[in-house]
């Protein structure tokens, strides 16, 4: 099997990069280091199944030879660089894909969109099935990602029904591991270098707000089970274990032996205030769920963090 994997210099694309190669695939990276960073591939320099090609996927993609499939994994997809960053999110979700899906379409392939839980934006049912439509502002400042993600879905469908392209949908929940940006406005990473660095954590609102975190390793491994064997129909990939930030916190305040102190500053605009996979889907159709409780999932990432804080 040979692969396309547009953003595979983030976090999420390098990760999927290693377990493909280990699983015998040969893998095509494409990203233009817009949010992804060189580090995260370097280790895969010289491997006989590994390429790479500096590019942004909002213009025409080519590439030579044969594909078995593309995974598209190019977006900016921290709050702070969607925000930063939203012309280009808007821009890789709707033009990126459907240069995507057209790559899929001329190489007869097999595509994959990243999506994301923010497509059911700040949800109004709780936890959160694959047939809910969403609680989404359009206009509202974080609606340029879930918005873009809402027409990469759109986009990957119509190629489905209307050309016959083999699609997957993969809606991911919040993810944590080794190869996060420091202070990439991610939860999990804003609060390990605070801890680190002795600074406070910053809680929005009252921290009461509920997250569901699920270690890479295990998101990815759902992600090839659902891209080997599952249907075009939307899935959701997480972890079903729901903890309120607060509760992060302390564990992150707990393993770090940091004496920080929390803070407390205004909720975001259109912040959800849940946020929970129903998983039953992929675990009837890819017998799949997460393995990597959160103690042991943030014991990873801390140590990972100690080599890139100072």
């Amino acid at each position: 099997m040979r692969v396309l994997i547009t953003g595979a210099a983030g976090f999420l694309g390098s990760h999927l990069a290693d377990r493909l190669l280990a699983d015998g695939y040969e893998v095509v990276g494409m990203d233009n280091f817009i949010t992804g960073s060189p580090d995260n591939i370097a280790h895969l320099t010289g491997h006989p199944g590994w390429s790479f090609h500096r590019h942004d996927v909002t213009n025409f993609i080519y590439v030579a030879g044969p594909l078995d499939g593309v995974l598209h994994f190019a977006s900016p997809a921290s709050p702070r660089d969607y925000l930063e960053l939203p012309i280009q999110t808007l821009k890789v979700g709707s033009l990126g894909t459907h240069k995507a899906l057209g790559l899929a379409l001329a190489k007869q392939a097999r595509f994959l969109i990243a999506s994301t839980s923010e497509v059911y934006g700040d949800p109004l049912v709780h936890p959160q099935p694959e047939a809910y439509w969403g609680n989404v502002n359009p206009v509202g400042p974080r609606g340029v990602y879930d918005e873009a993600k809402r027409f990469a879905e759109a986009m990957t469908m119509a190629y489905h029904r209307f050309h016959g392209v083999d699609t997957r949908i993969v809606r991911i929940f919040n993810t944590y591991g080794p190869r996060m940006r420091p202070r990439d406005g991610r939860v999990v990473s804003n609060f390990i270098v605070q801890a680190l660095l002795g600074e406070p954590l910053t809680v929005y609102g009252d921290g009461g707000q509920s997250r569901s975190f699920c270690y890479v390793d295990d998101l990815v491994d759902g992600i090839v089970r659902l891209f080997e064997r599952g249907t075009a129909e939307p899935t959701n990939i997480g972890n079903p274990v729901e903890f309120t930030v607060r509760q992060l916190a302390g564990e992150v305040l707990r393993q770090t032996g940091s004496a920080s102190r929390i803070v407390q500053e205004p909720l975001p605009v259109d912040d959800p205030k849940v946020r929970q996979p129903d998983i039953t889907r992929a675990r009837s159709l890819l017998g799949w769920e997460p393995k990597v409780p959160l103690a042991e999932g943030l014991e990873r990432t801390i140590a990972y963090f100690r080599t890139k804080v100072a």
